[in-house]
């Protein structure tokens, strides 16, 4: 990639994506599939970085890329999409690199397990309180954020799954949730005394505002009494993490992962994390087990006196 004009360093992300293609378009002889796989690729990147407030290529991190990875993995892709978008990626940060716009390729080091499966983020322990403590639940809006960590932080609900929940899911006596994930298929989540409190007082509360038709017995409404969507829980998240000063992005799947790992970090059984999860497959579920071990090894680096080797 030729260096920017003066004009062209003031350009948002968008922007430099747009030109990145302009360049493969006219200066590399790909087909027009390719080109296509191109532009759908880094223009889904550029609208996840967006959400999260980054415009500029010299504030991506490898962070951002690995969390970005594991959403889309989370979200099903089959490992030769999730390697093609790898591979886009590399090819523009390395042209961002060639231009001077960054400093770093933020693809380097991104570690990946032999069956596909990408590290996601998690919270610590602490930062998972901190975010359930930051609605105030004084208002109706923040009981209801409230409410909808609690459970997704009890029954490890994919963001689309716990917007799709209708209060006839609930089954408050035996502290369980009915849910239907992938494929439709059904599964239990467990309710634990903190979800349960909080799901009770933010349904029972005069303040909620009346469901809309199209809403049904919709759990999670918006204030002008339509069903919750995944997009406005996905900028709910943010907020409170924003407000609980956890030092990075959080989104709906950083609450799953958090679940998961937290809950072997517990002691759990690795078959039955994966049946609280929904995993058709134990190998799915297995990619928790290394976070956890990576967990362990960063508090012993952190920890040990003799554990920075030389």
């Amino acid at each position: 990639m030729a260096s920017p004009s003066p004009s062209e360093l003031h350009a948002d992300l968008f922007g430099w994506v747009d030109r990145f293609l302009h360049v493969l378009a006219h200066g590399r002889s790909l087909s027009e599939h390719t080109l296509k796989a191109y532009a759908q690729d880094l223009s889904e990147l550029a609208s996840f970085l967006d959400d999260w407030g980054i415009h500029e290529p010299d504030e991506i991190t490898t962070r951002h890329i690995r969390q970005y990875m594991a959403e889309m993995d989370d979200r099903g892709l089959a490992s030769s999409s999730l390697q093609r978008k790898l591979s886009s990626m590399r090819t523009f940060f390395k042209d961002l690199l060639a231009a001077g716009l960054i400093k770093q390729d933020p693809c380097v080091g991104l570690r990946k397990r032999r069956s596909g499966r990408y590290l996601p983020g998690v919270l610590s322990q602490q930062e998972a309180e901190a975010l359930m403590a930051a609605p105030d639940r004084s208002t109706i809006t923040g009981l209801r954020d409230a409410a909808l960590f609690e459970l997704m932080y009890s029954a490890g609900t994919r963001a689309a799954e716990t917007v799709a929940l209708d209060r006839s899911n609930l089954d408050f006596s035996r502290g369980l949730v009915r849910i239907f994930g992938k494929g439709k298929k059904e599964r239990l989540g467990a309710l634990g005394r903190f979800a349960t409190e909080t799901l009770t007082q933010y349904l029972s509360d005069p303040q909620r505002p009346p469901s809309k038709l199209a809403a049904g017995e919709a759990i999670f409404l918006g204030r002008n009494g339509t069903r919750l969507t995944t997009r406005s829980l996905e900028r709910i998240v943010a907020k409170h993490a924003l407000a609980a000063n956890i030092p990075r992005r959080v989104t709906p799947h950083t609450l799953r992962h958090s679940f998961a790992t937290h809950l072997l970090d517990g002691g759990a059984d690795l078959r039955a994390v994966q049946e609280l999860l929904g995993h058709a497959h134990l190998t799915t579920t297995q990619i928790y087990t290394h976070v956890s071990i990576e967990r362990l090894r960063e508090v012993y680096e952190k920890a040990h006196p003799r554990a920075i080797c030389g």
